[in-house]
């Protein structure tokens, strides 16, 4: 599964083939959730509640080339990374 970001420990995540609604799946320190590209946590746990929120953030900075980089995935193109959270 490619990698779409990484920052501060944590890996943002996205299938190629994957299902409906458009999410990405998240990993830090041996947690992992999934969340759409509201923020909403659809499966999982993070186990960090300050990790969770730099992802939401991340995902408010970048919703629009998520859903991009989920259109290419669906498509069998590649994604493109997305500038980390500074």
């Amino acid at each position: 599964m490619p990698v779409v970001s990484m920052f501060f420990g944590i890996v943002v995540r996205m299938y190629y083939d994957d299902h409906n609604p458009p999410h990405i799946h998240v990993e830090y320190q041996g947690g992992k959730v999934v969340l759409d590209f509201q923020g909403n946590v659809l499966k999982g746990e993070l186990g960090s509640r300050t990790a969770l929120k730099l992802v939401r953030e991340w995902v408010d900075l970048h919703t629009v080339e998520l859903a991009d980089d989920w259109d290419a995935a669906r498509q069998g193109r590649s994604i493109k990374k997305i500038d980390p959270l500074d």
